[in-house]
């Protein structure tokens, strides 16, 4: 009787999150920049189906082949799992980047899901070669 007792004390499995997020500048204006990130599966699977910001006219996810990088339309989650978007891996370009920001601003990433969950997360810009914060 206990163990149930302490089992209900626990609460349920953590909730879809992102975390860790931040964007690598381009380091020649006109030259796409890239985000990066983890996000951390929730109690039941999700896919991820875009990751946007105002600070580009153009987002895409990619993942890095053996043969290069290619767009990827969607990225299953799966439920308590994380998927991580890292240099040399997973990321989200982003083309024609605003050439007035700058290092050190947060940028607002918007990522979406394809069952319409939306989460808002606030990334720091770091110089191309530096870093993340």
């Amino acid at each position: 009787m206990a163990a149930v007792a302490l089992a209900g004390c626990q609460g349920g499995p953590d909730p879809l999150s992102v975390e860790g997020a931040w964007v690598r500048l381009p380091a020649v204006p006109g030259r796409p920049g890239a985000a990066y990130f983890t996000v951390h599966g929730g109690p039941a699977s999700a896919t991820l189906i875009s990751v946007r910001t105002d600070i580009a006219i153009q987002s895409e996810m990619h993942g890095t082949m053996a043969t290069g990088m290619r767009p990827i339309a969607r990225v299953p989650v799966p439920a308590g799992q994380d998927v991580a978007f890292a240099p040399g891996g997973r990321h989200v370009m982003l083309f024609d980047v605003n050439p007035g920001v700058k290092p050190g601003r947060l940028i607002e990433l918007t990522f979406t899901f394809a069952d319409g969950t939306r989460l808002l997360r606030r990334a720091p810009a770091v110089a191309a070669g530096a870093a993340p914060q």
